[in-house]
């Protein structure tokens, strides 16, 4: 098959921002003297440490470096968790459309996945099934619409598990980089009652062959998580955790995620900018990550363009009817590329259907 030459997939971001040769050396460092034996579940003590104190500046998560505990990416967070929490046949609702590998790995544990609908202000609360005890949401930036959740939606949300005796897990994948206003408060800084488990990665803001997730989980749950930990692979790759633990101890993270979100709000500006005009699609408002989101006029069809790779909206709906739009990923397309990449888009997109005249 072709590489695409105008390649807007998802969820990918640009290895050519990475600082590849400074984290050779951290990694380098870290080979010639660690330890040789095993290591804690909950993963290397500094990097907890260092994730505690990033993710309280970053993105106000209240959290100890014992509240952390180190994945193999958000994934094997997610699988942690179902593994602890599911039971066969139990109802898991998870935001439509959404992220399809969620809804897969839950099904895989036995669980009924019952799909929510989103509004402009994130999960419809009123619609979780009564039975639901666990919820997935990505209230940041949701994915893939790329909308986040106002305050209200939150409160609510919090309020349901408290009464439901529910658990709420926030998948907090790309947030960091962000292009408008800052941030609302994380659903588990304002979670009083122990309902949320927090999960993030690093797939987005350094590269996704790393494989280096985590989550902050509430006390009630950290042991049963470290156990199922213990069970599944014992611990990650310690080298690579105490590079990331220098790495963001010396300020290499911080200054990484801004000269990302510089160029990542460069490639947005012109995708929105070159879209806004064109009456056949309706983009999706959006002030962060590495994607988004537009949905497609009535009557209007997009057909498959040689040398243009773009994912459809309909990918990531569990429900029937799917949802007719595109995803458009920036982390694996240039500035340079953007334009020439949409003018072909846009070429195998056809024209809006006029509207019915009423009858004389």
């Amino acid at each position: 098959m072709l590489e695409a030459r105008y390649d807007f997939q998802v969820g990918v971001p640009d290895p050519r921002l990475f600082p590849m040769e400074t984290w050779r050396r951290l990694v380098a460092r870290e080979l010639r003297v660690s330890a040789a034996g095993y290591g804690e579940p909950s993963g290397y003590a500094p990097l907890r440490e260092a994730i505690s104190r990033h993710i309280g500046i970053s993105r106000s998560v209240h959290a100890g470096p014992g509240d952390v505990l180190i994945t193999n990416g958000a994934q094997q967070a997610l699988d942690l968790v179902g593994r602890v929490l599911i039971e066969p046949g139990a109802c898991v609702a998870v935001e439509e459309p959404g992220y399809p590998p969620a809804r897969q790995l839950f099904r895989s544990l036995g669980a009924r996945v019952a799909g929510v609908p989103v509004d402009a202000e994130g999960l419809v609360v009123e619609a979780i099934p009564g039975s639901a005890r666990i919820v997935y949401v990505t209230p940041s930036h949701q994915f893939p619409l790329g909308t986040p959740m106002s305050l209200a939606r939150r409160a609510a949300l919090l309020a349901w598990a408290e009464r439901r005796n529910a658990v709420v897990i926030e998948d907090d994948y790309d947030s960091e980089f962000r292009f408008g206003e800052r941030p609302l408060e994380p659903l588990q800084s304002l979670d009083r009652a122990g309902r949320v488990v927090y999960v993030g990665s690093f797939s987005k803001t350094l590269l996704p062959m790393l494989r280096l997730g985590f989550l902050v989980a509430p006390a009630s749950l950290g042991p049963a998580l470290r156990a199922a930990k213990r069970l599944s692979d014992w611990h990650g790759e310690l080298p690579t955790q105490a590079a990331l633990a220098r790495f963001i101890d010396e300020g290499l993270l911080a200054r990484h995620i801004r000269k990302a979100t510089r160029e990542y709000a460069a490639r947005h500006a012109l995708i929105t900018d070159a879209l806004a005009g064109d009456d056949r699609l309706r983009l999706v408002p959006s002030t962060a990550g590495l994607h988004l989101c537009a949905r497609l006029a009535p009557g209007v069809s997009v057909r498959p363009v040689p040398g243009v790779a773009v994912e459809r909206l309909e990918a990531y709906c569990g429900e029937k009817p799917p949802q007719p739009g595109l995803v458009l990923g920036y982390g694996a397309i240039t500035q340079q590329a953007i334009p020439g990449g949409l003018r072909l888009l846009r070429s195998g997109m056809s024209a809006a259907p006029e509207p019915a005249r009423p009858l004389p």
